[in-house]
């Protein structure tokens, strides 16, 4: 989940007596709307007024806001690092510092034009036969490209303690299924868009104008054919659907079109396993794709993933060519980020926990973990006590519902140990090569785990991040550091509004485990159905009542959001929100805070939830979200889950017809 918090125009005083930063600012709002009608306007409206979206971004919010500090200090630390002209070789300091000036190094760059991949290029015009085709993407998969399908390793979802290979549909240049098979206008433009894009890429990478044409329409052909064969989105969210483990000769016997005992040998991984074919109809898809399309196509396809996979780290004209497409026409993004934003964002992608480890000695204080503790530990006491009280739920359900609960492992800031990156060789020459080099260390990385016990402390997201997720398969909520600090997380500010910010970020990844996904998976993380089917009955009756809100919420234009694509997300929003209010009224111990700025304590909780998720987005972005994004737009993320709260009702005097007003009968109330 992503989250946005700011600060509104109340002060706090910090332990020393200071004048600390705003809590709640009124100059953001627009107190001419009526909170029942609109509460995203009246807590963000003016805010959205006068912060128009930087030419460089698609969307601009709190949260962008953030990352955009986050980048400094990154920036700062890189610099500081990039100064030690005498950094032994090897040392964390040498790759930090030679990765990225070898990325902001153009004129190096610019010279090499096309040459970094020229080699596979030549590679893919020689592929003489299917089998070639098999061992050559296999190659590329090693290399950190994903042409067809991706390979991974990862937990087996019912045996949560071992690492198994997975295989998981893909191969498609255009964000979604949809964009493939729908036969609205605009989606013939994006395509044509995009047909007009590989055509420019093809051109760039040498060929004439006509062969150039030809092989643009080879791959969207063979891409459409890949879409018809994929599950959609919302199929994807079905965890039981997404789990179908089997062996090597179990797999030649799903999909024997494709040579899969070639292809685990290239990969290096000759003895596989068990294999997770996530998506079965699309594996066989596949096979018979093999057998039915040209060996001229293929290396067209493959030309193309490898154009797009090494785009943003070759000459200048490629970089533009991209984000021409991928940036301006599905995203309507006016300008590129500057180059040291880009080469940054590489750099702390592939030497992620060495830059982590540099940005917490510098920027977390242990003081923020120490206050996450608690406020975790006050989070899944409330949830503990809302379990108990459900109407809805058996007793015997429930008590299996909070011994997941007590399983659930919080991470927070850093991991307790960190990635060893001495076998990834970086150079200071050769910007693309060192971006390979980081993506075959991550490769290599990821298949040693195969057939090996689950690292329980390993982290998904590196310290840097602004951002928290939970992990259904480890049972786990993590935060890293990046989050824990102003706006998200202010230990200067009122608890009102850290509980309505922070608070409700630590509800809502503790509620990912009882969504309408991570419900099916037990307290071990393995999936395995621990409700009656009275429980599971009467929860989908409840979610299905959060889908028709959703549903019917119109965003843009005749645009609407997907309920049952963001349920997950919405059930969890509603859920950190229902926990964190009555973990924050158990702090206060009976007692009543008095008004700030005129709000009561109850207020300024929704006020820092609502500031959270206050952005400008570009039209473009918008649609391309409402398909692709299992997360509601931020404005639907206010309007919606506090209507559905009794304490907010009250809160801001809500009546019937106002114009967000839900009926008690119509409203969800699930955790």
């Amino acid at each position: 989940m992503l989250i946005i918090v700011t600060a509104l125009s109340v002060f706090a005083e910090g332990k020393d007596g200071n004048t600390m930063e705003k809590a709640i600012d009124k100059k953001n709002m627009d107190t001419s709307v009526k909170p029942g009608d609109n509460f995203y306007d009246y807590v963000n409206g003016s805010w959205i007024k006068t912060h128009p979206i930087p030419p460089e971004y698609s969307q601009y919010g709190a949260f962008t806001i953030l990352y955009e500090e986050n980048q400094e200090k990154l920036q700062t630390l890189i610099k500081k690092v990039s100064a030690e002209e005498n950094a032994a070789k090897g040392s964390v300091a040498q790759k930090i510092r030679d990765f990225y000036n070898s990325g902001m190094n153009t004129e190096a760059v610019e010279k090499l034009g096309v040459k970094p991949i020229q080699k596979q290029l030549n590679e893919i015009d020689n592929l003489k036969s299917k089998e070639d085709v098999v061992a050559f993407l296999a190659t590329m998969q090693r290399m950190g490209m994903a042409p067809v399908f991706n390979f991974f390793s990862g937990a087996d979802q019912r045996n949560s303690t071992m690492e198994i290979a997975n295989l998981y549909q893909g191969g498609l240049g255009l964000p979604d299924v949809d964009y493939y098979l729908n036969e609205d206008e605009t989606s013939a433009k994006l395509r044509d868009a995009y047909i007009d894009h590989l055509t420019r890429m093809f051109v760039l990478k040498g060929e004439k104008q006509k062969q150039a044409e030809k092989s643009a329409k080879a791959v969207i052909n063979f891409e459409t054919k890949l879409a018809k064969t994929s599950f959609t989105r919302l199929e994807q969210r079905d965890p039981v659907k997404n789990y179908n483990k089997m062996t090597l000769s179990e797999l030649n016997e799903t999909a024997p079109g494709f040579e899969w005992n070639l292809y685990f040998k290239t990969l290096g991984l000759e003895n596989p396993g068990d294999i997770n074919v996530s998506q079965v109809k699309f594996f066989k898809g596949l096979s018979d794709l093999m057998d039915e399309t040209d060996l001229e196509t293929w290396k067209a396809y493959l030309t193309w993933n490898l154009l797009d996979a090494s785009a943003n780290y070759l000459s200048e004209d490629f970089v533009k060519q991209n984000f021409e497409f991928y940036g301006k026409t599905l995203s309507g993004q006016q300008e590129m980020q500057p180059r040291w934003k880009r080469v940054l964002g590489v750099v702390s992608n592939g030497l992620g926990e060495a830059l982590g480890q540099l940005y917490v000695e510098e920027y977390f204080p242990a003081s923020s973990k120490e206050r996450m503790v608690t406020l975790v530990n006050n989070l899944r006491a409330a949830f503990g006590d809302r379990i108990k009280q459900l109407d809805w739920m058996t007793e015997e359900t429930k008590g299996k519902a909070l011994e997941k609960l007590a399983a659930i492992t919080v991470k927070i800031g850093y991991p307790d140990k960190w990635r060893d990156y001495s076998k990834l060789e970086i150079i200071p020459e050769n910007y693309f090569s060192n971006v390979i080099a980081a993506r075959e260390f991550s490769f290599n990385r990821d298949l040693n785990k195969i057939g090996k016990p689950v690292d329980k402390t390993e982290w998904g997201m590196t310290p840097q991040t602004v951002n928290a997720y939970y992990n259904p398969s480890n049972n786990e909520i993590v935060f890293p550091a990046a989050i824990l600090q102003p706006p998200f997380f202010n230990p200067d500010a009122d608890d009102a509004v850290n509980y309505g910010a922070i608070g409700v970020v630590i509800g809502h990844e503790m509620t990912h485990g009882f969504d309408d996904q991570g419900r099916q998976y037990d307290k071990d993380g393995n999936l395995n159905d621990w409700w009656t089917d009275e429980d599971a009955k009467r929860f989908k009756e409840k979610t299905d009542k959060l889908v028709t809100l959703y549903d019917n919420y119109i965003v843009l234009d005749s645009l609407h959001v997907n309920g049952s694509l963001t349920l997950g997300e919405n059930i969890a929003d509603l859920g950190g929100l229902n926990i964190s209010y009555e973990a924050y009224q158990k702090s206060l111990n009976g007692e009543m805070p008095k008004e700030i700025d005129g709000f009561t304590a109850a207020q300024r909780f929704y006020l820092g939830y609502a500031q959270v998720w206050r952005q400008n987005i570009r039209p473009k972005e918008m649609a391309r979200r409402l398909k692709t994004d299992v997360h509601s737009p931020g404005e639907a993320r206010v309007n919606v889950p506090p209507f559905n709260i009794d304490a907010f009702i009250e809160a801001f005097a809500v009546k019937d017809g106002d114009r967000l007003f839900i009926p008690e009968d119509e409203r969800a109330y699930i955790w």
